[in-house]
């Protein structure tokens, strides 16, 4: 049989064995010395017909189950992008195309040249073309406006 009953200092439920009544103990959360009270049949606690069977005795064991392949429950980190671009043959370059750059005698060939530096580098490496406007002095000291692409890519 055993003893139900609840520290006087925290309140905590304990339990102990009958045979223990009468004895001082310490309470495992308060750590406050405790005597245990006499077996009263309201703090008795008097274990079942099954708990007390050669079934609640018998002993078990557990198997963990297996599997074919392992598979990592935890992913590791991604590597930081400074060790990730050093490791790496493709870094991000920039290449600046002007439209004055593709001009020839009376002919424009800005669509043409742009159009071929894209097509080398590949549709999967570029990350993103930008137009810009700029201003230039010619050879004469005219003030010339004029346009280009700015084009991000991996390579």
């Amino acid at each position: 049989m055993d003893i139900t009953f609840k520290c006087p200092q925290c309140n905590q439920e304990l339990e102990v064995d009958a045979a223990g009544a009468g004895s001082e103990i310490q309470c495992p959360s308060c750590a406050s010395a405790i005597v245990v009270p006499a077996p009263d049949p309201v703090n008795v606690v008097v274990p079942s017909a099954i708990a007390s069977s050669a079934a609640a005795k018998e002993e078990k064991h557990f198997v963990v189950p297996t599997h074919e392949t392992t598979e990592s429950l935890i992913k590791k980190a991604s590597k930081p992008l400074e060790i990730a671009a050093k490791e790496t043959d493709r870094k991000i370059r920039i290449k600046t195309i002007r439209r004055t750059e593709c001009q020839e005698v009376g002919k424009d060939h800005f669509d043409e040249k742009v159009t071929e530096f894209l097509q080398k580098i590949g549709q999967e490496n570029v990350i993103s073309i930008n137009a810009v406007n700029y201003s230039a002095v010619d050879m004469v000291g005219h003030n010339i406006t004029d346009y280009g692409v700015l084009i991000v890519f991996k390579g």
